[in-house]
């Protein structure tokens, strides 16, 4: 599949958390497929730096990666507040990117003819209208998460003033009727309503009907409902996904042995643990999570990516160190896909979820701040594929109860049953014929014009 136009596509990156890797893997998929289109990937130097050095993109010379203000001032001292660094870059948009887009078009001599762009960019539908091109806009989570901020008016208008809101579902939205108002991302009815990054997602919400086209990292088939309705709201609905699927790593390093370690096992009966690179649980849950693995004789391998805590875990390692195997990285992918692996402790981001679906791997999932709610509820009541902790956080009773239900309970089989079709409509999407090959072929037709 080749488009033989020639044309330059300015891609506007959010450099934090997972949201660059996506869009360059997207990226990477649409080079490869028409090799006569100019790519400048904008984005901070710190994230480029990051991202490049773990996406291998296909030799073509067609994407151009662009270091872009961090909106950093010279000399500044952080506060330590988690937020500072992206309230200071959401500061210094749109200027950031207009200016890189200039030095993009200046150093290629090539008109932009596209603006794809994180769909956390609102102002990106004013910047493709003033230079006259389609704005392609990607999001990176769930479906239902960005219905949920495409409604936020209506939500927070019907739930104004009600002392039960956080209980109160969302049965008024279509496809919504399992999920609660706490289940919600901070900032669409909870939280600081004016914080800057809750103003951002608000304005997404209100611009992306403006948008040429919306490309999802998901497949039609997870939520008609949800699907049917977003293509009701807005001009084009593209789910392109599961892109590790779509486009897995031909190869992977497992320099701690993970693979060979998991063969050891029998089928479905290991607990495979990550939280992600952001956050990880406090020392306290720490300890009763292990407690309960050790407490139940569950064999498992531990993603432990926070080097500062990992001495906490030193006596507990020490007592199962024939049950267990702790690594500082993992090649996810490949162990959610490997036989032995029967659960997935997760924070429930849906990166580390579209992975799980595609190993068919039940998840218990312990979720921490931002669409992590929202995607635990889905796993749990919509999906019925896992299920959450118990109140929230790990103890060790309710910990010990979760890895009683998916390992022994009958719930655990059925968990397993509708992941497994998940996992079949997951592969089928992508497949020659499937719904996100052919959603990606009209993607590629918007993007070259």
């Amino acid at each position: 599949m080749q488009v033989a136009k020639q044309g330059h596509v300015a891609v506007l990156a959010f450099p934090f958390g997972t949201h660059a890797a996506p869009l360059l893997t997207l990226v990477g998929r649409l080079s490869a497929a028409a090799p006569n289109l100019k790519f400048s990937f904008l984005n901070t130097a710190k994230s480029n730096e990051k991202v490049f050095s773990k996406i291998k993109i296909a030799e073509n010379g067609n994407i151009k990666a662009h270091n872009v203000y961090d909106g950093v001032p010279e000399g500044h001292v952080f506060s330590g507040h988690p937020l500072e660094s992206v309230e200071l870059f959401l500061k210094a948009m749109p200027e950031t990117f207009k200016n890189g887009v200039k030095e993009a078009v200046k150093e290629s001599g090539m008109k932009v003819t596209c603006l794809l762009s994180d769909a956390f960019f609102w102002f990106s539908g004013d910047m493709a209208a003033e230079m006259g091109v389609p704005w392609v806009a990607l999001w990176t989570a769930a479906p239902c998460s960005i219905s949920v901020h495409l409604y936020t008016d209506l939500i927070r208008s019907t739930l104004k003033g009600n002392g039960e809101m956080v209980d109160q579902t969302l049965k008024f939205i279509p496809g919504m009727s399992a999920i609660h108002a706490k289940d919600l991302p901070a900032g669409v009815c909870h939280g600081n309503l004016d914080a800057p990054f809750s103003c951002m997602l608000h304005n997404m919400g209100r611009m992306l009907p403006r948008a040429t086209a919306l490309a999802m990292n998901s497949f039609e088939e997870i939520d008609h409902t949800i699907i049917d309705d977003l293509k009701s709201k807005l001009k084009m609905v593209l789910n392109v996904g599961p892109f590790n699927l779509a486009l897995p790593p031909q190869s992977f390093s497992d320099e701690s042995g993970c693979i060979p370690w998991l063969d050891k096992h029998r089928a479905s009966s290991l607990a495979y643990l990550c939280f992600g690179s952001i956050l990880t649980p406090s020392p306290n849950e720490l300890m009763a999570l292990a407690e309960a693995l050790e407490a139940q004789k569950v064999p498992f391998l531990w993603s432990f990516r926070d080097s500062s805590k990992v001495q906490l875990l030193d006596k507990f390692l020490e007592r199962t160190s024939t049950l267990g195997k702790i690594v500082p990285w993992s090649p996810q992918l490949q162990v959610l896909e490997h036989a032995s692996v029967g659960v997935f402790i997760t924070h429930a981001g849906w990166n580390s979820i579209s992975e799980s679906i595609a190993g068919g791997v039940p998840m218990i999932c312990r979720p921490f701040f931002a669409d992590q709610p929202l995607n635990g509820r889905l796993v749990e009541d919509i999906w019925k594929i896992g299920v959450n902790v118990e109140g929230g956080v790990f103890t060790k009773c309710g910990t010990m109860r979760a890895l009683d239900l998916v390992f022994k309970a009958e719930q655990g089989k059925m968990m397993r049953e509708n992941i497994g079709i998940l996992k079949k409509k997951a592969r089928e999407a992508v497949a020659t014929d499937g719904s996100s090959t052919k959603n990606f072929k009209t993607l590629l037709e918007v993007v070259s014009g």
